[in-house]
C-alpha cells in the first residue's frame, strides 16, 4: 500500500469522524432555548448527537416490578412485562421526554431512564398509573339513603367507608362502592361491578378547549366499532341515568346520559389544568398496563450535578493530556508530539464512534477516554523505544522506524486484542454504567490501533521520505 493510499484512508476516516460529531457541535453551540425547542419539536437532531447519560445530564433512573399477582389469567409474565415496556414508552414517547429509555430487565422488572426531567413526580404518575378508563351506571335506588345514614351513625367521612364492612354489606349486589375525584360533590359513588365500556376500545383521546367555555378543557375520547357499539347501546337503554367515568378504580366524572349517543363520541370533563388533562390525555392513548407496577428503585441527578460531572471529567481530561505531553515532547522529543497528535485523535474518534453508533457518554465513559490516553501513548512509547533499540544495533533511521514498527506490532496487536476482549464481554454482559465504560473502551481500543500504529507510520514515512527530519530531531 503506497503512501497516498494511506493518506486518501486516514482522511476518509476523519472525515466521517468529523460528519458524525458534527451534530453534537452544534447541539452543543445552541442556545438553551433552542435545544429546548428542537426537543419539544423532535428535531433530527436528536438522533445524530451525542448522548449524555443522566449522571453527566440530570434526570431519573426508575427501575419498576410488576405485581405478578394481578397478571391477568392466561397471560405469560415474560408477554406481560413486554407489553408494559411498550406502553410506558409510549407514554413517554407522547409526554414529549427525549432520549428516554425503557427496556426490560430480567423476568418482571422494568428500567426507566428520563433526561432532563424536571419534575420528577409528574413523570413517577405517568409512568406508575395503570390508566383502567371504565364506564359504569350508577345505583340510584334506596340503599343510597341507608348508605348515608350508616356513615353518619359511624360518625366517619364519606372517604373512610369504602373500607368499612358495615357500610360495604348495604351495597347491592352486583355493585361496588368507588371513591370519587371531586370531593365537593360526592366522595363516593356506588357503580356497577361490571363495566359497560372500557378503554381497551379506545382509539383517540385529546385535549380540547371549546372557545367561550369556562369550565376549563375536557378530554375528548374516540372509540373503534366495537366500542361504539357498547356505548350506543349503553346510552339508548338509559337514558337519565348516571354514567360514571372511572380511572384506575377512581370517579372522574358523573353525567347524566340525556340523549342517544350513536357516534361513539365522549367527554371527561373535571376542574382539569390544562397539564392535568394533557396528562389524563397521555395515559389514556398509550393504554392501560397489563398488572400494576411498583417503584422500588429511585435515582434522581439533578442538572447542577450533572454539569459539575462535565466538568470535573474534562479537567481530569484535559489535565492527563497536558502531562502525557509534557512528558512524551521531553522524553521523545518529535516522536513524542506526534504520539501526542495520535492520541488526540484517538480521542476524536472514540466520540465520533460514540456518536455514530447512538450510544451514550455517561461518567465512567469519561473516565474510559481519560484512561484511553495513557493506553493510546502506551503503544507509541513500545514502538519509540523499539525503535532506539535499532538505532543503538547501528541501524539507519529509516530502516530502525520500519523494523521498530514490524517487531512492535505484534506486542500492540495481542495486548489491544486481549483488552478488546476483556471489555466486549463487559458490553456484552454489563449494564448501566458498567456497560457504559464497555463500549467506550471497546472503541478507544480499536481506534488506538488505527491511530498509534497506521496513522504514525504514515507521519513518519511523510517526514523521513522528504528529509524534512533527523535522527536528532526525532529521538
Amino acid at each position: 500500500m503506497n503512501e497516498q493510499t494511506k493518506s486518501i484512508i486516514i482522511a476518509v476516516v476523519l472525515a466521517a469522524g468529523a460528519w458524525f460529531l458534527w451534530p453534537t457541535v452544534q447541539w452543543m453551540t445552541m442556545p438553551p432555548e433552542a435545544r429546548t425547542r428542537a426537543e419539544r419539536d423532535r428535531d433530527p437532531i436528536l438522533r445524530r448527537k451525542l448522548n449524555l447519560g443522566l449522571d453527566l445530564r440530570g434526570g431519573m433512573h426508575l427501575v419498576l416490578e410488576i405485581d405478578r399477582d394481578k397478571v391477568p389469567e392466561g397471560t405469560d409474565l415474560t408477554d406481560a412485562v413486554e407489553r408494559a415496556v411498550e406502553i410506558i414508552r409510549n407514554r413517554v414517547d407522547q409526554f414529549g421526554v427525549a432520549e428516554a429509555l425503557v427496556a426490560p430487565q430480567g423476568n418482571r422488572w422494568i428500567t426507566v431512564q428520563l433526561p432532563g426531567v424536571k419534575d420528577p413526580q409528574v413523570a413517577k404518575d405517568l409512568i406508575g398509573k395503570t390508566a383502567l378508563l371504565e364506564f359504569r351506571l350508577a345505583y340510584e335506588g334506596p340503599a343510597l339513603e341507608r348508605i348515608g345514614e350508616k356513615i353518619r351513625e359511624l360518625e366517619i367521612k364519606p372517604r373512610e367507608a369504602l373500607d368499612r364492612p358495615e357500610v360495604l354489606a348495604l351495597v347491592p349486589t352486583g355493585y361496588i362502592l368507588v371513591p370519587s375525584i371531586d370531593e365537593h360533590q360526592q366522595d363516593f359513588l356506588v357503580v356497577r361491578a361490571s363495566a359497560e365500556v372500557t378503554g381497551a376500545y379506545l382509539t383517540s383521546a385529546r385535549v380540547e378547549l371549546r372557545p367561550g367555555e369556562m369550565t376549563g378543557p375536557h378530554v375528548s375520547l374516540e372509540f373503534d366499532t366495537d366500542g361504539r357499539r357498547r356505548f350506543s347501546e349503553t346510552t339508548r337503554f338509559n337514558k337519565g341515568r348516571v354514567l360514571a367515568i372511572l380511572l384506575d378504580g377512581v370517579v372522574q366524572s358523573a353525567p347524566v346520559i340525556r340523549d342517544h349517543i350513536a357516534d361513539g363520541r365522549a367527554i371527561i370533563t373535571g376542574q382539569f389544568t390544562m397539564e392535568k388533562a394533557k396528562f389524563l390525555a397521555t395515559v389514556l392513548r398509550a393504554g392501560a398496563l397489563p398488572a400494576p407496577v411498583a417503584i422500588i428503585e429511585e435515582r434522581t441527578v439533578g442538572p447542577t450535578l450533572g454539569r459539575d460531572s462535565i466538568d470535573t471529567g474534562m479537567r481530569a481530561l484535559a489535565v492527563a493530556a497536558a502531562l502525557v505531553l509534557l512528558f512524551m515532547v521531553i522524553y521523545y522529543k518529535l516522536s513524542g508530539f506526534i504520539a501526542c497528535i495520535a492520541m488526540a485523535l484517538n480521542i476524536f474518534l472514540v466520540l465520533a464512534g460514540l456518536a455514530a453508533l447512538n450510544a451514550t457518554l455517561s461518567f465512567p465513559g469519561l473516565a474510559g477516554l481519560v484512561l484511553m490516553i495513557g493506553m493510546g501513548v502506551d503503544a507509541n512509547i513500545l514502538i519509540l523505544e523499539r525503535i532506539r533499540e535499532e538505532l543503538r544495533a547501528g541501524k539507519t533511521l529509516r530502516v530502525g522506524v520500519d523494523v521498530g514498527y514490524q517487531r512492535a506490532f505484534v506486542t500492540i496487536f495481542d495486548s489491544n486484542m486481549t483488552t478488546i476482549l476483556t471489555t466486549f464481554f463487559l458490553f456484552l454482559f454489563g449494564s448501566g454504567p458498567v456497560r457504559g465504560f464497555g463500549i467506550t473502551m471497546l472503541i478507544g481500543l480499536c481506534s488506538n490501533l488505527f491511530t498509534a500504529v497506521f496513522v504514525t507510520k504514515v507521519v513518519y514515512d511523510f517526514l523521513l521520505g522528504r528529509g524534512l527530519v533527523g535522527r536528532k530531531m526525532l529521538f
